[in-house]
């Protein structure tokens, strides 16, 4: 940016708004609802047996603690940056403001199509695990893809809460809060619940053996094929920076640092005690090939319905917990990009009256509609598209802290992470790994062709689409509006960033 703009920003009144307003209502249980809420889903559920077939109990429990380890070190990543900038979107301003429009655009499509795809999951998961508790759900086949059959029950219960949530979100984030605080805090009594039934009347002998057989190789494969999952199963503490500018005014940004920490120390906590407490309560190797795993699992326990009914209950309101602050999250970073006009403008406007990203809450409605009609077996294939997304994007967020902390060491952090580089560089490889034993061929955990592969065309495919035709306006946008629509009042501070920001 040139110093004549930049002067020009200097001299513009801070009364001057050129952003969309977003109403700033959302508490501090409010963002620790939405962050622990959106991290623990209905995988648990649905995803447990394939864990413990390819990595046995031990090795499961070994992976979810390597990922919340890692988890924890791109939690820092966020904890500083976000305080820093505390704005909508977080991911699209720290990469614009570390490297510019194109890595803000590459990063924040990404991680949009990560939480979307989450989404997606939710969608069809809703239909799954009603039809447990209401067999009559598996009936009207209406077609089926790659032998996984698609009934009109579950069509229209995913399409009628997407339009459920799609309201929801579209008429304000109070709402979105005070429903994801009371969702949040019934699966948290419903968890405690089951997990300490298993854990206090279990066996360790279920749990043997401890590892599939096979022998170091195929243990060691299974545990990387659910540690490349992580990203899918552990996001959800970065909707935080999502909504940071609908915090309540009083609300200190490094307040929400810490809850993103808390959340992630809660999820790892839950996902391992989850698994133990699943493979003590029954022998594991009976139940991995259940539709619901955890389920009958406890049912076959205690030989009880009713703890079967807990269990799914409770992934019920997981289910709409993840589904409702993933929803917000996508439509945030769809927001920002349109915000700062690197997709079209339409996106980043706030309606008159719910001061809500109307646009973007309709995209992302749209696109998770189209989810069920793929069909039940499409689970998997969300899971690791999204968890290849979601990756890339935490390595953006690792990169971009780095690049700040090289070429502007001077900014405002009221939280630095202590020891220099090394957490954001461990972050950073981390996501990096992640990456590579998803796109090298002969790996476990590779990208499954054709409908995996397909579904990330088919993302970046419609990014390019995006990316051409706000060409236009992109390019008749200077950085001195870009700059503060992106960043807000911390623009003066980072415009002098790098070159990188006009290129």
């Amino acid at each position: 940016m040139s110093t004549r703009m930049r002067r020009a920003m200097r001299r513009t009144p801070r009364s001057v708004s050129v952003r969309g307003g977003l109403e700033q209502r959302m508490g501090r249980f409010g963002f620790f609802a939405l962050a622990f809420g959106s991290m623990i889903g209905v995988g648990w559920v649905t995803a447990m047996g394939s864990w413990l077939d390819q990595a046995g109990p031990l090795g499961a429990a070994l992976a979810f603690l390597a990922g919340g380890a890692l988890m924890m070190c791109i939690g820092l990543c966020y904890a500083e940056a976000m305080p820093m900038l505390p704005v909508a979107g977080g991911e699209v301003a720290y990469a614009y403001a570390a490297s510019g429009t194109r890595a803000a655009f590459l990063v924040g499509w990404l991680l949009a199509f990560g939480y979307i795809s989450v989404s997606a999951f939710e969608a069809i998961s809703v239909g799954r695990v009603l039809a447990f508790l209401f067999p009559s759900l598996d009936t009207v086949l209406l077609y089926e893809i790659a032998g996984g059959p698609v009934y009109l029950p579950h069509i229209v219960l995913a399409f009628a809460c997407t339009a459920l949530l799609t309201g929801l979100q579209y008429v304000g984030v109070r709402w979105v809060s005070l429903v994801q605080s009371a969702l949040t805090a019934g699966f948290v009594v419903l968890i405690v619940l089951f997990i300490g039934a298993g854990l206090l009347t279990g066996s360790v002998a279920n749990a043997q053996p401890f590892v599939p057989a096979g022998g170091a190789g195929r243990v060691t494969a299974g545990i990387l094929a659910v540690l490349a999952t992580v990203p899918f199963w552990f996001v959800g503490f970065d909707t935080i920076p999502q909504g940071a500018e609908e915090a309540e005014a009083a609300l200190p940004p490094r307040t929400l640092g810490v809850v993103i920490l808390t959340s992630i120390a809660g999820a790892t906590a839950f996902y391992v005690l989850l698994v133990v407490s699943v493979s003590v309560v029954g022998p594991w190797q009976a139940i991995v090939a259940s539709e619901l795993p955890t389920a009958s699992a406890f049912e076959a326990a205690f030989r009880s319905v009713a703890w079967r009914n807990v269990i799914l209950v409770a992934a019920l309101v997981g289910l709409f917990t993840s589904w409702n602050g993933f929803f917000l999250a996508g439509s945030r970073v769809l927001f920002a990009l349109g915000r700062g006009r690197i997709i079209p403008a339409a996106f980043g406007r706030t309606h008159p009256r719910f001061a809500t990203p109307h646009c973007a809450v309709l995209l992302t409605g749209a696109v998770t509609l189209v989810a069920p009609l793929l069909g039940r077996d499409a689970l998997l294939a969300f899971v690791n598209v999204g968890s290849f997304c979601i990756a890339a994007a935490f390595l953006g967020v690792s990169m971009s802290v780095l690049a700040l902390r090289r070429k502007r060491p001077d900014l405002p952090r009221p939280y630095r992470i202590p020891g220099g580089g090394i957490v954001p560089a461990i972050a950073a490889a981390g996501s990096l790994a992640m990456l590579a034993v998803m796109i090298v061929p002969g790996s476990p955990a590779a990208l499954a062709w054709p409908r995996e592969s397909s579904i990330l065309a088919a993302i970046l495919a419609l990014g390019a689409i995006f990316w051409f035709a706000a060409a236009r306006m992109r390019d008749e946008t200077d950085e001195q509006h870009r700059a503060r629509v992106i960043l807000e009042r911390h623009a003066e501070e980072t415009t002098d960033l790098s070159r990188n920001v006009t290129e």
